[in-house]
């Protein structure tokens, strides 16, 4: 497989799926959706991916962007009725802000990026991050930064690769999921390329974490005080086969450069 030469394509798959699971309220969110559309729809990763993309670009020139903000905001926003969550301390842990957050954050101290507090509230290990730090990974790759190579490897094995199927299938199921039921199908299919990009499996079955209730990972302070305590001492060892080089990256939703 000539890896290099398929990764202007992963660029665009990662920077589409971070302009449509990223929340944001910048009013150029979804600048550059269309076209991107348009490229992949061209080229599809399958027959059942093509017919998804254009049911989302045929959702788009009927409802608009706005209608896609409204179905955003049905599925994963709701307060009065089941939402989908986004991160990967959730369906592998249990609750929100664990051990999977606290990698993420070990992996972007290896560079110089960091989530934009003012205009990103999710954390670290929310999907729409981990796409958009996936595709400027990508981006600095194509651009010579071969030192990236084992982090965005590291970043898919061990964050995106165990918990997103599940995510997806989650929106696939929910109810008030139209266009998104569509990106959903073009995550699977995306992600079984993904798998064999990078030569790792699907996850066994019943490695994803059902959660019992929401009371029990939003009260168990005890369980988060444990999950950041291992997670901090697995953190260092786990960044350590990521080593790269400190380099820049431009500003992107949700992203930020520091000096």
């Amino acid at each position: 497989m000539d890896k290099a030469s398929l990764n202007p394509a992963r660029s665009i798959y990662y920077g589409l799926f971070s302009k449509l699971l990223v929340f944001t309220p910048r009013e150029d969110r979804f600048d550059g959706l269309n076209e991107a559309l348009d490229v992949l729809i061209d080229h599809p990763l399958s027959g059942r991916a093509g017919v998804a993309l254009r049911s989302l670009q045929d959702f788009i020139g009927e409802h608009g962007y706005a209608g896609l903000v409204r179905e955003y905001d049905a599925v994963f926003h709701d307060p009065v009725s089941p939402t989908v969550r986004t991160t990967a301390s959730y369906y592998l842990e249990g609750f929100e802000s664990g051990m999977k957050t606290v990698e993420v954050r070990g992996f972007l101290a290896k560079t110089r990026i960091r989530r934009n507090e003012a205009e990103y509230k999710e954390p670290e290990d929310s999907i729409g991050f981990l796409m958009t730090f996936m595709h400027e990974l990508i981006e600095l790759i194509m651009a010579g930064g071969d030192s990236y190579i084992s982090l965005h490897q590291c970043l898919f094995d061990d964050i995106i690769n165990p918990f997103i199927d599940v995510f997806a299938d989650k929106l696939l199921d929910h109810p008030k999921a139209d266009a998104y039921r569509q990106v959903a199908t073009v995550l699977k299919e995306f992600m079984t390329f993904e798998r064999l990009y990078f030569e790792v499996p699907a996850p066994r079955p019943g490695y994803v974490i059902t959660p019992k209730g929401e009371q029990n990972f939003v009260a168990d302070e005890e369980a988060r005080r444990r999950a950041a305590n291992r997670a901090a001492k697995a953190a260092e060892s786990l960044t350590q086969s990521c080593e790269i080089d400190v380099s820049t990256f431009e500003d992107e939703a949700g992203l930020e450069q520091i000096e």
